[in-house]
């Protein structure tokens, strides 16, 4: 497995906080132009999840499928892959000001945002805050519109204020290659892809380098009494086309979640895979790809 995707190009964008890492697949770089494998279609940013993971994670199998006929931006969250080190707290606002950050430094006005998880939150969230810069979107098992009972909620808290209970003990447990491959078929992969063995080793290559606790957007966003991040009363809002994708298998966001928000964004379309987990888009590339190309298209 190579160091990075197929074609994609490195950048990094300099912030006071550190420099962020950006692969680019398509198009023709900084400067614009008409790209250089025919890339016509609107650019598309792609937003990896929270925790262990990072946007080769993610998008390893999607930005050589979109880049023939998109300009690709796939950016590492801070504090994740090649975006270290990084200093401060990767808030909710910080999170969505990378997004500007990206768009700004590349010259694009508008685009197509497709996140994972705590990408699809900060994609809907930024097409509530930024309408003017989103195009379409496309949602895999978005955070952002999750709530727990009482109890359950306060003990999530407590884990989210505590490092030994979110990132020493976590990066403990996942310390060795079996130990990864468990969390990978429990967590985020529960049926059969044709490249377990390379997700694994990509993991364990995350945790290693940044552990395994969860992110400062996780962190930051569970208040004592409630969700200090839920996106839910604002997603009547979003005026562009979405797609919801969700495996019914996930176990990280309950796939009812995920239609009570497909409910509330206008006009939105759900796609549920059968036998998936939370990271559809490695069990099942070629299938979740399609889907993403289509609607892109569409």
């Amino acid at each position: 497995m190579t160091d990075t995707a197929p074609a994609a190009r490195s950048h990094w964008i300099r912030r006071p906080e550190g420099d962020l890492h950006v692969l680019e697949a398509g198009g023709t770089g900084e400067t614009g132009g008409t790209g250089e494998a025919g890339a016509t279609g609107t650019p598309v940013v792609l937003l990896s999840g929270a925790g262990v993971d990072n946007a080769l994670l993610s998008w390893r199998r999607l930005i050589p499928a979109l880049a023939p006929r998109h300009r690709v931006l796939a950016p590492d969250w801070p504090k994740q892959g090649r975006s270290r080190p990084w200093r401060g707290k990767a808030t909710h606002s910080a999170m969505l000001d990378v997004v500007t950050a990206v768009l700004d430094h590349f010259g694009v006005e508008r685009a197509a945002l497709v996140g994972l998880s705590q990408g699809g939150a900060l994609a809907l969230a930024y097409a509530i805050d930024h309408p003017d810069r989103v195009d379409r979107l496309v949602a895999l098992a978005p955070a952002g519109v999750l709530s727990f009972p009482p109890v359950v909620h306060q003990l999530l808290w407590l884990t989210a204020k505590t490092p030994l209970l979110n990132s020493t003990l976590p990066t403990l447990a996942l310390r060795g290659r079996p130990a990864v491959a468990r969390f990978v078929r429990g967590a985020l992969i529960p049926g059969p892809t044709d490249d377990f063995d390379a997700v694994v080793d990509e993991v364990h290559a995350e945790v290693r380098a940044s552990g395994a606790g969860s992110s400062d957007w996780q962190n930051d966003s569970i208040g004592f009494l409630r969700m200090r991040v839920d996106l839910r009363p604002r997603l009547p809002e979003i005026a562009c086309p979405v797609l919801f994708i969700q495996g019914d298998r996930d176990v990280g966001v309950p796939p009812a979640r995920t239609a009570e928000a497909a409910r509330l964004v206008p006009g939105a379309r759900l796609e549920v895979l059968e036998g998936h987990g939370h990271w559809a888009n490695r069990q099942s590339p070629e299938r979740v790809n399609a889907l993403i190309a289509d609607f892109l298209a569409e």
